[in-house]
């Protein structure tokens, strides 16, 4: 499953004009499917018509297959050698550099998809959803259950059709641990996101967010 995002690629500009009694007119939203125009509320979620689309997993059905096996029996368990874990993900197409450290039980959805610089640190069961690149710069640290998510749906088509973006963490940047990276974000230099924070856009660089939603220079 993947995450939802409140701004995720739709329109905010949604207007109603009602009128007395019973008689309510509604305005178009945005524009649906192959153009045609939407009138909010005009449709129900039919998840049976979901479709990737042209989305593009980067690899053969062979490969992901290959790594779904090797990540479950070697990559995330706890007595696999966490100096073993950056070999392994370059065997699989990852960029990695020097110096890092990826405990036990970390997800990593297409390694293909992933870059890591020097000296990053990655906690326990972080989950790096790749379903389109994430670029992590060098010394940035995601601590434990933190969660960087690429992919999304558009909650405003009836088959939820995907609606995924790239993410950079820049150098330096801290994501604490259980918080939340949504698709297409980029959290500038030596920024935080702080434990237990949701982050649906750009952080700017020496800036910190709570879990509370609150955004402070650092």
């Amino acid at each position: 499953m993947t995450s939802t995002r409140g701004d995720g690629g739709s329109s905010t500009g949604r207007t109603a004009v009602s009128r007395a009694g019973t008689d309510a007119r509604r305005e178009p939203v945005r524009p649906g499917a192959g153009g045609r125009p939407r009138l909010a509320g005009d449709f129900t979620r039919t998840l049976g018509r979901f479709s990737t689309g042209d989305y593009d997993a980067g690899r053969s059905y062979g490969w992901r297959v290959a790594w779904f096996v090797a990540q479950n029996l070697l990559f995330d368990r706890w007595w696999f050698p966490s100096r073993a874990r950056p070999a392994l993900l370059r065997a699989f197409g990852a960029h990695v550099g020097t110096g890092c450290v990826i405990r036990h039980g970390v997800r990593i959805h297409w390694p293909w998809y992933l870059t890591l610089g020097n000296d990053v640190w990655v906690g326990e069961f972080a989950w790096l959803h790749t379903l389109v690149p994430i670029t992590v710069e060098d010394d940035v640290c995601i601590s434990q259950r933190a969660c960087v998510v690429t992919g999304s749906h558009r909650y405003d088509e009836p088959g939820f059709d995907y609606d995924n973006g790239p993410i950079v963490l820049r150098h330096g940047c801290w994501i604490g641990a259980g918080a939340m990276v949504l698709r297409g974000v980029t959290v500038g230099r030596n920024a935080v996101v702080g434990a237990g924070a949701v982050l649906p856009h750009d952080l700017p660089a020496h800036t910190a967010r709570t879990a509370a939603g609150e955004e402070r220079p650092l």
